[in-house]
């Protein structure tokens, strides 16, 4: 159990932070909500209070002999302020403390994620983004905000992430701090492109080929990247239905179905948003049907007892044409994956470093699915190989330490 201070700034999405207290109670963590005066607005405090269980901290004047800003401050594992208005990113990002909740940030020693939420001209405005780097240098988890419905009929930049993202965010925030990352800021300043789940391609306009991509490893990859201070983009293809609506909050998504899609968008983002690390951590299909009918093939369409006819052909290896297309330049470091099913008195090593000299990306990180293993667990083995063969094999562990192994991992100065 962690010790949370929860901030809400003045703005609409005001509302979701009461989802997102339950959230963070019922996971067992001790939560003090501390509020602005105009997040009180919007939610009044009984709301606060019953859900959290705890007198809401309101005003610097107080009980001031506990001096609450001080002691909420050094107690605090962690403060989160969702949602963040661009005012309180002004404020937060030049140390003025204004009110309770900007001078319980001068004096956490714990760390801070950060969920804004505003208009898109008032997030992509130079200010704004000039006070999240800010926040961001400092060592602040500032998760971009969603696309979506805003205020009234506007849509765009600046949606608050949905609680349970921003939750486990705060989750994979306090994980850091508990195994000795506490001021972890490594992959601040870069910018990781990841490519999560599996594809699907069509053989029918209701049959496809596909495989059990879960997309857990990914999104994991894409949590400890932004919580080690990454920009990140999340390339998602078919995930487990309840990872759908959990894209990781400060993720800039995009969907695609099949391999060809995956290609295609993987190699715009290259080009347009030049990456420092791309990580293949979807699972591609390796063939597709021939010919995709339109409509459904039936029964009825084809001689009794007849069975349709599926002619495959390969798709392209998408992980080499990005390796080949870098050509002798450093950037961006290439993380490629493999799914192998060892054949007796074979390793996973020994799979992985021949796949590794094939491929040519700089890190290869294998994984045994055979009997269907890996796929939709909680818990992986992976092997990480480097381009010098060194090999580090992290057995049964969570997918998160795995994430996090994997940037152990990652060099940029190769």
């Amino acid at each position: 159990m962690a010790d949370i201070v929860l901030g809400v700034t003045g703005g609409i999405a005001a509302y979701k932070a009461v989802s997102l207290l339950r959230e963070l109670t019922e996971s067992g963590h001790d939560v003090t909500v501390v509020p602005t005066a105009s997040a009180l607005r919007f939610v009044g405090e009984p709301t606060w209070a019953a859900l959290s269980g705890k007198p809401v901290a309101r005003e610097l004047w107080e009980s001031p002999h506990e001096v609450p800003h001080v002691e909420l401050g050094q107690r605090a594992d962690l403060v989160i302020v969702a949602p963040a208005t661009a005012d309180f990113l002004a404020r937060a990002s030049h140390g003025i403390a204004s009110d309770l909740l900007t001078n319980v940030l001068l004096t956490t020693r714990g760390r801070v994620v950060i969920a804004p939420a505003m208009h898109t001209e008032m997030w992509l405005h130079p200010a704004t983004q000039a006070n999240v780097r800010l926040l961001r240098e400092r060592g602040a988890v500032v998760l971009d905000p969603a696309d979506g419905r805003l205020t009234g009929s506007d849509s765009g930049a600046g949606r608050l992430p949905e609680p349970r993202a921003i939750a486990e965010a705060a989750q994979t925030t306090l994980a850091m701090a508990s195994s000795g990352r506490a001021t972890r800021s490594d992959l601040h300043g870069r910018h990781v492109v990841i490519s999560i789940g599996g594809t699907q391609e069509p053989w029918d306009d209701v049959r496809f080929l596909g495989n059990k991509s879960s997309g857990r490893q990914g999104f994991a990859l894409a949590r400890t990247a932004i919580a080690r201070g990454a920009t990140v983009t999340a390339v998602v293809g078919h995930v487990d239905g309840d990872l759908d609506v959990g894209v990781p909050a400060g993720c800039a998504v995009r969907r695609v179905g099949t391999a060809e899609e995956l290609r295609s968008v993987m190699h715009e983002l290259v080009a347009q948003e030049n990456p420092d690390v791309v990580v293949m951590a979807a699972a591609v299909a390796d063939f597709r049907p021939v010919t995709s009918h339109p409509g459904k093939i039936t029964k009825e369409s084809l001689a009794d007892g007849a069975a349709p006819e599926l002619i495959l052909e390969r798709t392209t290896d998408v992980l080499a044409e990005l390796v080949a297309k870098r050509g002798s330049s450093s950037t961006p470091v290439i993380v490629g994956f493999a799914a192998e099913t060892p054949a007796e008195g074979e390793s996973l090593t020994t799979r992985a470093l021949a796949k590794l000299a094939r491929k040519g990306c700089d890190y290869l990180v294998a994984n045994d699915v055979s009997d269907g293993a890996v796929f939709g667990d909680e818990e992986t083995t992976v092997a990480i190989i480097d381009a010098n063969g060194d090999c580090d094999l992290r057995e049964s562990v969570s997918k998160e330490i795995a994430a996090h192994a994997i940037w152990d991992a990652v060099r940029f100065d190769r």
